[in-house]
């Protein structure tokens, strides 16, 4: 009598490959696209899910090249991976990308390119520091500089993801001992600061011409500390109907940073 088949046994669903807790996880299909595009080399690993095998194609050939891992994973194993299920189907583990340290005489260099700086004091939400890269990688905006407020949001997970790959193209520039340091930004660039309802009309003072601006946000709740207004040149303030107090600050820069990008006269 012929045997029945031997049934396959069912494998035990595979653990998460162990990641360093030093490593940096880039998740979704724009910001891997942009990490790959701009610094593939940064990348260690490449998971990613059914969804994810086209477009991940040409990704996994750059890892084969470089000896590197990537295979695919089952949504719930890149769940756990990034532990939010707000991967969209591929994450890309990378080697932390250092963030440099302010130097007055690199600012000078970036003022003779003529473009402007935006600055962030006190911006605290990685989501909104996410937009606001994405914002100014679509205007072609290159350099951010953050403050050392104890509240001030750095890189992380959740700004890469809503970033879209921005931060890929914008640099993050970190100061120490922030008012010195605007200070010293004084001797290459127009310091603009924001707040509500004080300050001057925004094209009266971005179409200045001289120094190129370095424009600073604070965050919602405070706006900016008095010492950082103090170090301004000038003050802008946008206008509104008055029905709402203020925009949300990603908001808010991306008006800006649309103002900021149009060509000087």
């Amino acid at each position: 009598m012929a045997r029945a088949p031997f049934p396959h046994k069912k494998q035990p669903p595979r653990r998460p490959d162990p990641i360093s807790p030093e490593a940096e996880k880039v998740a979704g299909l724009p910001a891997v696209k942009a990490l790959f595009a701009h610094d593939p080399g940064r990348v260690e690993r490449l998971f990613y899910d059914e969804r994810m095998k086209d477009a991940a194609a040409e990704m996994c050939k750059a890892m084969a090249a470089a000896r590197k891992p990537y295979r695919l994973a089952p949504t719930e194993e890149l769940t756990k991976i990034l532990g939010s299920p707000l991967h969209g189907g591929i994450i890309a583990v990378t080697r932390p990308k250092a963030l440099r340290l302010f130097d007055p005489a690199e600012a000078h260099v970036w003022a003779k390119e003529g473009k402007p700086l935006l600055v962030l004091d006190g911006v605290g939400n990685p989501h909104n520091l996410g937009a606001i890269a994405r914002t100014m990688a679509f205007f072609g905006l290159e350099r951010l500089v953050i403050s050392d407020h104890p509240g001030q949001a750095g890189p992380s997970e959740a700004a890469l993801r809503v970033s879209e790959g921005g931060l890929e193209w914008v640099e993050v520039i970190r100061t120490r001992n922030f008012v010195a340091a605007l200070k010293r930004l004084r001797d290459s660039h127009r310091i603009v600061g924001t707040a509500l309802g004080s300050g001057k009309p925004v094209a009266e003072v971005l179409n200045r011409p001289g120094k190129p601006v370095a424009l600073i946000l604070g965050n919602e709740e405070d706006g900016l500390p008095p010492a950082t207004l103090a170090a301004c040149d000038d003050i802008v303030t946008l206008p509104g109907s008055g029905r709402i107090q203020s925009l949300n600050v990603a908001a808010t820069a991306a008006i800006l940073i649309h103002e900021l990008a149009k060509p000087r006269r």
